[in-house]
């Protein structure tokens, strides 16, 4: 009687010769209790099962490395796209259909600086097309990095059905703020709570049903005065009378030095495979991850491989080739692989329920794709880090492994 990865095997009968998937075999698990027997056929499953099982610690490592490296990338990218799409829709609820922005300015309004002549205005609603123009200042909260709208309440308000208020009243005051429903429940925010913005204290006059640009919204007055930028702005939402094409290049013939946009335009860029800031990021974290899961499977197995090499020895001498060495360790890393990116997409999705409830406003997109993507990473992580030590123990001399203490 023998044991081998955790499998104690008695052949029915001598001499020793590999089992065949129909000859009867004793099988006993280790460890277990010496006079306990199971009688069945041989079972490759059952041993690569067994010899992970014996070894529980080195096993939940590789599991937990192939799990955080899945949960790096999916909560990576989930936030990076949900945070860009959420802001893309925020733009599109506000109403308006073209954008007017500074030269080279970038569509990460956070940061815009407001550079332009607030006049500038009256020339964009001299255009016949254009129906409605509204001037916006664009500040960010450094401590939080919300996004704070300064804005003329009643031209912005036209460019849309206007603000849904769930509770309170527009600003009527220099230091009265409008909060949208998401960063007031975040918050604890009600009509009537003060609230600090740019180092400056604000009275909540209003809260409004999200999906209009910013979070907070005040006086474009005050804004100015806070930016220290007087009659002037950040960017104008218009908002055509139908044909937004034509208004466009009217705009553009009549502002050749601005960036002027179509509303569709921006939405389809804010996107985060399109967006070429972010690829690098992206990038950077998947690499992270692939390269976590292959050190510890790499270590862990050539760990285990060295501890295992006596056992390898003997099924060497079973009759064993290189080949059936490195196809079970590599189905070993297989299934703790499948075991890790199960826990990895259930711990992610998890995190995305727990993230919801502790932030509103913080969204995570996760993808069929990119939960595709991150399985096919997690397996080419892990083989590459289980590839050398397995083309290792296929290259062990039988008697020298038998004799290896």
């Amino acid at each position: 009687m023998f044991r081998i990865f955790g499998i104690r095997l008695a052949p029915a009968a001598a001499p020793l010769a590999l089992p065949s998937q129909n000859q009867d075999v004793t099988v006993q698990f280790w460890p277990s209790n010496m006079n306990e027997t199971f009688e069945g056929p041989f079972s490759l499953l059952q041993m690569f099962w067994g010899s992970i099982t014996v070894r529980p610690m080195r096993s939940s490592l590789s599991v937990i490395a192939i799990a955080i490296q899945v949960i790096l990338v999916l909560l990576i990218v989930g936030l990076t796209s949900g945070v860009v799409s959420e802001w893309g829709k925020r733009v599109e609820g506000v109403g308006a259909d073209i954008l007017v922005q500074p030269p080279n300015s970038s569509i990460f309004f956070a940061f815009s600086s407001a550079v332009m002549p607030e006049s500038l205005g009256d020339q964009i609603a001299s255009v016949k097309s254009v129906d409605e123009v509204a001037p916006t200042i664009i500040l960010t909260e450094p401590k939080s990095l919300v996004m704070v709208y300064g804005i003329d309440y009643a031209r912005f308000n036209a460019l849309s059905r206007g603000f849904l208020f769930r509770d309170g009243r527009l600003f009527q005051g220099p230091d009265e703020v409008i909060a949208d429903d998401i960063i007031a429940q975040t918050r604890h925010l009600k009509v009537g709570s003060q609230v600090t913005l740019l180092n400056h204290v604000f009275t909540v006059s209003g809260i409004v049903a999200h999906g209009k640009g910013a979070r907070f919204f005040i006086p474009i007055r005050t804004a100015q005065e806070i930016a220290g930028a007087e009659r002037r702005v950040s960017m104008f939402y218009v908002r055509s009378k139908g044909d937004t094409g034509a208004t466009r290049a009217q705009l553009a013939k009549l502002l050749p030095q601005y960036s002027i946009r179509s509303l569709a335009e921006y939405v389809s860029l804010m996107n985060s495979s399109n967006l070429p800031q972010l690829r690098p990021f992206t990038r950077t974290m998947v690499a992270l991850g692939i390269v976590i899961s292959f050190i510890v499977v790499l270590l862990n197995m050539h760990t285990m491989v060295m501890e295992r090499t006596r056992e390898i020895g003997i099924l060497k001498a079973l009759g064993f080739s290189r080949f059936d060495i490195v196809r079970m360790l590599l189905t070993e890393t297989f299934i703790l692989t499948i075991l890790g990116t199960g826990l990895g997409v259930g711990l992610t999705f998890l995190t995305q329920v727990v993230l919801k409830e502790v932030n509103p406003g913080l969204t995570v997109l996760i993808s069929p794709n990119w939960i595709f993507a991150a399985i096919m990473l997690a397996l080419a992580g892990a083989a590459a880090g289980a590839l050398y030590p397995a083309l290792r123990a296929a290259t062990y001399d039988p008697v020298v492994a038998l004799a290896y203490e």
